[in-house]
Order: structure tokens, then sequence, then C-alpha cells
């Protein structure tokens, strides 16, 4: 059964920088789809950026040239965020996905909040 975890949230002032890091468990990292997703207090979950197993990446308009999405070839997927608004205060979420093999594993997320 896959299994994905988060860390690496935490407070930072705006403009800052925080990296976090999803670990997948299993044999096949190589052939998900891996995203980043978040959802803001009082507001639903929203794609922020993902990485197809080729490395093809897409990102939400609001972290575009902010936020780095990336992957490495053993489990770990990583979202660098830097410029840090208050606006990106949220839950972050990692999520696994293979639509062929019906995986769409998500993490229990980690807090993230932008404030001074």
């Amino acid at each position: 059964q896959v299994q994905v975890a988060e860390s690496g949230g935490g407070l930072a002032q705006p403009g800052g920088s925080l990296r976090l890091s999803c670990a997948t468990s299993g044999s096949f990292f190589r052939i998900y789809e891996m995203g980043w997703y978040r959802q803001p207090p009082g507001k639903q979950r929203e794609l922020v950026a993902s990485i197809a197993p080729g490395g093809t990446t897409n990102y939400a308009d609001s972290v575009k040239g902010r936020f780095t999405i990336s992957r490495d070839n053993l489990r770990n997927t990583y979202l660098q965020m830097n410029s840090l608004k208050p606006e990106d205060t949220a839950v972050y979420y990692c999520n696994t996905r293979h639509s062929q093999f019906g995986i769409d594993v998500w993490g229990q997320g980690t807090q993230v909040t932008v404030s001074s």
C-alpha cells in the first residue's frame, strides 16, 4: 500500500523561504505523478504544483516564479517556497497518483504559516 508523508512546514516571515519534503513508500515512485496542494483556512483545497514522471511541471498562477517543485529518483518530492506571502498560509498536502493503477494517495498535511 502506497503511503506519503510530508515534512518541513512551519512559520516563516513574509519574504522568507521554506522547503517541504514528501516521502513516498513503495517501489514504483518513478512512475507516479506527484503534486502539492494546499488548503487555506476556510477555503477549498487547491493545486499548488505538480510534476510528472518525466519531470514536466505545472504551477498555479499564484506561485509561479516563487515556488519550485522537484523530485529525485528514490522516493522524495520537494516544494521550495521562496518570497513567501501571508496568503500562502495553508495546510500543504502531498499527493501521489497513477490513474491506470488506481492510485490516489494523500498525506496528512503540514502547516505553513507566513506571518510577521
